[in-house]
């Protein structure tokens, strides 16, 4: 045998048995663990489960946690006495699969077309999570231990919001000290461009309905006496931005950290066509704050986004009414040092003040989380562009991405915790839609970078 930390021998290990981790994966995959609809609860359990079996086989101490809602499944292996401990996070369950008739095969039956495994769960996070575990296994079965103590912490309501995820933190903050997490829920930069995402922004979401008359209205008989509601409400979202894409809520740039010369020119020397990303998403023209490159606006600027727009009469032909009420939805992307609680009070003073009498606004708040940037001169951060190096044969490119995972925040305020943001799939691999995939060679890439992680991470 080979000394302990020689990662050779663990290669290998992964090389011979890259078919039936794949046919593992897809055991993971047929569980429909959908956290949104309480009818799949049961199977989220039976996910958590085979989570916990997976661990327990490993040779982990291992522990399926209660909460309020779905189980967490958490796992140790402390026997490096000395060596830094990693804390891997991941989530066993899935977004729905709807629409259905637009999967090419069923959501839930895994399937193998052109290198890729078709199916809900296959990227985002059931197939980035299993590269974990099965590194962790391939260490412990060729050497008898890692190089490094880990700790797993896999939970069960990730796509619905990780509502008791921070209570389990603070509840078990002695157990789960860490010097640095692990996350795969992100992505590469692009086809066969490995990354490291040392940045994400941070979020704030509400609603905002507008409510008129007790009921809707002729438009004929009351139209022009009475404030229509959907007419208030897209007044209020066109007071939202001006022309050139700056937003228009009173303080929202004041605590705005702005990017770097030195990370503007490291954004502007990655590989990024804007003709091919507006044929990619089927539109003529990007948008955005004026004054930013796409990847800027993306990565690093903040946002004010309708996500959805409903009130009155959606079906077939005319109804000539006034709506009795008209309701948005909205998320603002914050970057570093925005304050979500601050800015969406200061939304909704905004709108507040812009509302004519006669109609009522009522505004209701959903999460928040802040911006996170990690330090990219760290000796963890040495360690993954190693390991990924290791894994895809390229060195990663440092990255941001625009979306939010709010445990990373919660590791560094909860634990005091940086976090790794190790992402082994594909932007293209149509996470939370239809047809999701995961390369089959991006997953075992992504399984020797992790294992070469945990000796990156003790060398």
């Amino acid at each position: 045998m080979t000394d302990a930390f020689d990662s050779s021998t663990v290669d290998s290990e992964l090389r011979e048995n890259r078919d039936r981790h794949v046919t593992e994966l897809q055991e993971f995959l047929r569980i429909p663990s959908v956290s949104a609809d309480s009818r799949h609860h049961t199977d989220c359990r039976a996910a958590a489960k085979w989570v916990h079996d997976q661990m327990a086989a490993c040779g982990f101490a291992t522990e399926t946690v209660e909460t309020d809602g779905l189980p967490i499944v958490y796992a140790e292996w402390m026997q490096a006495p000395g060596a830094p401990t990693a804390l891997v996070y991941g989530h066993y369950d899935v977004q729905p699969p709807d629409p259905l008739d637009e999967w090419t095969t069923p959501p839930f039956e895994p399937a193998i077309r052109d290198g890729c495994l078709y199916a809900r769960g296959a990227t985002d996070d059931k197939g980035q999570l299993f590269t974990h575990i099965k590194s962790v296994a391939a260490w412990l079965k060729v050497a008898g231990r890692l190089p490094v103590n880990v700790k797993f912490v896999i939970e069960g309501e990730e796509e619905v919001g990780s509502s008791n995820l921070d209570r389990f933190l603070a509840d078990q903050k002695g157990w789960l000290a860490c010097d640095i997490a692990v996350v795969s829920d992100t992505a590469q930069y692009g086809d066969g461009i490995p990354a490291i995402t040392y940045g994400l922004r941070g979020i704030l979401a509400c609603e905002v309905t507008i409510r008129g008359p007790r009921q809707d209205l002729h438009s004929g008989v009351f139209g022009g006496a009475i404030a229509n509601p959907a007419n208030v409400l897209a007044q209020l979202i066109g007071s939202l931005l001006d022309d050139d894409g700056r937003i228009q809520v009173p303080g929202f740039y004041d605590d705005v950290v702005p990017l770097t010369d030195e990370e503007r020119q490291a954004f502007a020397a990655l590989p990024f066509d804007e003709h091919d990303f507006c044929q990619s998403l089927g539109i003529d023209a990007v948008s955005g704050e004026t004054g930013y490159t796409t990847l800027e606006r993306r990565w690093a600027r903040p946002t004010c986004d309708v996500n959805g727009l409903f009130g009155g009469y959606s079906g077939e032909g005319p109804k000539t009414i006034v709506p009795a009420t008209a309701t948005a939805k909205i998320t603002c992307r914050l970057v570093p040092d925005q304050d979500a609680d601050k800015l969406t009070h200061a939304l909704e003073q905004h709108l507040r003040e812009r509302c004519p009498p006669g109609v009522r606004l009522e505004f209701s708040t959903y999460h928040g989380a802040p911006a996170v940037v990690c330090d990219t001169s760290s000796p963890y951060m040495a360690a993954a562009r190693t390991a990924v190096e290791a894994g895809f044969g390229l060195p990663p490119v440092m990255i941001r991405e625009g979306g939010s995972i709010p445990v990373v925040g919660s590791f560094k305020e909860i634990l005091g915790a940086d976090t790794l943001l190790l992402g082994w799939g594909r932007n293209s691999d149509n996470l939370h839609g239809p047809n999701e995939h995961f390369h089959l060679d991006d997953f075992h890439h992504g399984t020797l970078a992790s294992a070469h992680l945990w000796a990156a991470l003790n060398s």
